[in-house]
């Protein structure tokens, strides 16, 4: 898949999960390391975990490997890199601490 193709396929992915306000920012620009940054929230420690479990599982299906995942034991803020597309996924109070779309945008 191309950095499009895979930024479309990890937003149907975190939509599937009800994902909460989701954001994609386009880094190409400003990021040598990746393409796109999609942030989104989940309303608990299970609700991020199973939101990004859900990317990473679809992707290994789609034959896109994850290169990273981290954060999955806390809940808090858990890290999906598919390469030329990261998702950060997060619960309200992080997101709101670490504000990436404002970092990033």
């Amino acid at each position: 898949m191309d950095s499009k193709q895979l930024l479309a396929f990890a937003l149907d992915k975190i939509d599937d999960m009800k994902a909460r306000d989701v954001v994609q920012l386009d880094v190409r620009d400003t990021s040598d390391i990746t393409d796109y940054m999609v942030v989104c929230s989940g309303t608990s420690k299970r609700h991020v975990q199973s939101i990004a479990d859900n990317v990473a599982k679809e992707a290994r299906h789609a034959g896109e490997e994850p290169l990273g995942y981290e954060g999955q034991d806390e809940g808090e803020w858990v890290l999906v890199d598919l390469g030329d597309v990261v998702v950060h996924v997060m619960q309200d109070h992080a997101r709101s601490y670490y504000d990436l779309e404002k970092l990033w945008g």
